[in-house]
């Protein structure tokens, strides 16, 4: 079994984990031709190549996913390393732990290629980016945040622009990338 991981700083692990966030995107390190040609733009390419594409894709749609959370998050301690086989790195880096004893999965269950800026506001919604209120006033919104509303933005776009760039480290908004677009479902 495969994991995925997603950002505990800006609590996209806990919107999955709460049902918010139903999908990701990842960068395809694909070329404006094999772009076209998995979106059928050129309907005489071969078959296999359009195959090729989304085989390249790191998760494929019905594969069940488990969801990367450290050993301690999960309630594993210093002594549990020995009696349980678990890495001491992955004690508090779930970079090292096994998706064997992930107890939380979710199913793909679609997979496409898009550009980056092609996100819609429906998408940003389930990529976790929430309504922001000021004082619970529930109409209009005040913004759209992604850290519980630590900050806020005007847009859902802008809200996952910012959000992007600060999981990726980088300023691939700007560089507008292919990338993979992963939906799915928490499945336990």
């Amino acid at each position: 079994m495969k994991k995925i991981m997603f950002s505990d700083f800006y609590g996209l692990t806990k919107a999955v984990l709460e049902g918010r966030k139903t999908q990701t995107r990842r960068i395809a390190h694909i070329s404006r031709y094999e772009f076209d040609v998995v979106n059928y733009e050129y309907p005489s390419a071969p078959l296999g190549l359009r195959r090729s594409i989304l085989d390249i894709s790191k998760y494929k749609i019905n594969e069940i996913i488990a969801i990367a959370q450290s050993y301690r998050e999960l309630g594993y301690t210093k002594l549990d390393i020995d009696n349980e086989c678990i890495t001491k790195a992955g004690l508090d880096n779930k970079m090292f732990v096994k998706a064997e004893l992930m107890p939380h999965q979710i199913r793909i269950t679609n997979v496409r290629v898009e550009k980056l800026q092609d996100i819609s506001d429906d998408c940003c919604f389930k990529e976790g980016i929430q309504t922001f209120y000021y004082k619970d006033c529930k109409f209009p919104p005040d913004g759209y945040t992604f850290d519980g509303g630590k900050s806020h933005f005007n847009s859902p776009r802008e809200a996952f622009a910012h959000l992007i760039n600060k999981v990726s480290r980088k300023d691939v908004w700007s560089k507008n990338p292919y990338v993979f677009v992963y939906d799915f479902e928490l499945i336990k």
